[in-house]
């Protein structure tokens, strides 16, 4: 599947409807399979710092293949991915609120959300993920 701009635009606008029902301004960003920017979108309000953690969780989400809140878990001490955050130079994130966007098993995307908490981050992107798939 070519996951380019339009789709790239119906996630963003899915993610802002979200957020609005948060009652929180964001960032979201979306990438492709690469890691390259496809849209960034900065809700009014939002704050400045998450243009760049919207645009990393969503790199790092595709660069791993997994949720960042997943990544979360294994970069703790001990684990098997300790460090990792410091990796890339230092693109890396280890907290919630980026996702891989796979379709029929093949990574396409990166979907990255932030200016919440990272509770609120995960549930906006989760649900704009859930409208997507449901509207693709």
């Amino acid at each position: 599947m070519k996951f380019g701009l339009d789709q790239g635009l119906k996630l963003a606008e899915a993610a802002r409807r979200e957020a609005k029902k948060v009652g929180v301004p964001m960032v979201i960003a979306v990438v492709n399979s690469e890691g390259n920017l496809i849209i960034e979108h900065r809700m009014d309000g939002a704050l400045l710092v998450s243009l760049d953690i919207a645009l990393n969780k969503a790199y790092s989400a595709v660069a791993v293949k997994v949720a960042t809140h997943v990544l979360a878990e294994v970069s703790q001490p001990g684990q098997s991915l300790y460090g990792i955050q410091n990796c890339d130079r230092g693109r890396m994130v280890i907290f919630g609120g980026g996702y891989p966007i796979e379709v029929e098993g093949e990574l396409v995307a990166g979907l990255g959300v932030s200016g919440g908490s990272v509770e609120e981050d995960m549930k906006v992107a989760e649900g704009a993920l859930e409208a997507f798939q449901k509207g693709r």
